[in-house]
């Protein structure tokens, strides 16, 4: 679903400041676009499990009119709540973003995987 939009991911990514590899390695994760992407992904363009409205299907997460809008609305978020706030590497990011204490390994696992692909 998310195929084809490298370009966007990064260009948008570089253009705030934010590492392009960190962004898609969580975007992977949360949107689980590595194998099958979440509903949450497919039906509201959210790439990043982003809480807001309009809600997506009435619910808590947001939704987004487009796949571009989702992935502008992720990145800008990595940058306001966290690289602005010094926060620029998966390390650190984790404390504020993670739900557990096995996510930064997950990340870096994409990470890397982008890189050598």
């Amino acid at each position: 679903y998310i195929a084809g939009k490298g370009y966007v991911i990064a260009s948008y990514s570089l253009e705030t400041g934010v590492d392009p590899f960190v962004a898609t390695a969580i975007m992977l994760h949360e949107t689980g676009c590595n194998a099958n992407c979440s509903v949450l992904t497919t039906q509201c363009n959210n790439v990043g499990g982003q809480k807001g409205s309009p809600g997506c299907g009435g619910g808590a997460y947001k939704s987004f009119s487009t796949l571009d809008e989702g992935i502008y609305g992720f990145v800008n978020n990595l940058y306001k709540n966290y690289y602005a706030h010094g926060l620029n590497t998966v390390e650190t990011i984790a404390p504020r973003y993670a739900e557990g204490n096995t996510w930064t390994g997950k990340i870096n696992w994409y990470v890397n995987l982008i890189k050598n692909s």
